[in-house]
């Protein structure tokens, strides 16, 4: 592909877009978190997917190489994959097309159509990670700061939710350090979301919590 869309977006946005072998040489130097169904990555400019892609494909390798003789764990454990890949883009042609070639690599790789569940519960998970705004606000092209989702698979088909904003969290990273006013703090007390759900199956998922059993927990209820 072009590594640029025009020369105008270029002079804009300083939008050029990276090669697959740059894409690949840079994976490599965390392989083995690229091949970790349940690691996390953030890309603050992810553009259409170049890495998100490529990060998808290898931990579906991976799912598929443990739980390939199981459909049912198939199906929930590249789910999972999906939903540890997160993405930040400025533009909107680029996150509408980063999204549809995430949605397209996991649909091929269990044969999904639009029909099934698991498409509608994917499409869901990437609209809530891959995020419409500017990493460096970090703040959401309406102006909101900029929340994501922590999915974590409990096993039997549920998922748990909590969501963290972004903000908070860069800011958190720099409690620990020596001397610091909040160097006591725990990581309980950092890190606390802004909200929490109930476990959630696909079926949940796909309907995109529009009904009053998925609202998130109380603080009490947590």
């Amino acid at each position: 592909m072009s590594l640029v869309k025009s020369k105008q977006r270029v002079a804009d946005h300083g939008e050029v877009f990276t090669p697959a072998w740059m894409v690949e040489a840079m994976l490599d130097l965390v392989k083995g978190e690229t091949e970790r169904i349940d690691s996390r990555f953030l890309e603050p400019a992810c553009g259409s997917g170049n890495f998100l892609v490529r990060i998808l494909q290898r931990k579906l390798a991976a799912v598929e190489l443990k739980f390939g003789k199981s459909d049912f764990e198939k199906r929930h454990y590249a789910l999972l994959a999906l939903m540890c890949l997160y993405g930040i883009e400025l533009l909107p042609d680029n996150i509408t097309e980063c999204r549809a070639n995430m949605l397209e690599i996991l649909a091929d790789y269990l044969n999904i159509e639009e029909s099934d569940d698991l498409y509608r519960a994917a499409s869901y998970v990437l609209s809530e990670n891959l995020i419409h705004g500017d990493a460096l606000t970090m703040r959401t092209s309406s102006g909101q700061a900029i929340t994501f989702a922590e999915w974590g698979y409990l096993g039997k088909g549920k998922f748990q939710r909590r969501d963290f904003r972004l903000d908070i969290l860069t800011q958190a990273s720099a409690y620990s350090a020596e001397g610091d006013l909040f160097a006591s703090l725990g990581k309980h007390e950092i890190f606390m979301p802004t909200k929490t759900y109930p476990p959630m199956s696909v079926r949940d998922l796909a309907v995109g919590f529009s009904k009053d059993a998925l609202a998130p927990l109380s603080k009490e209820e947590a």
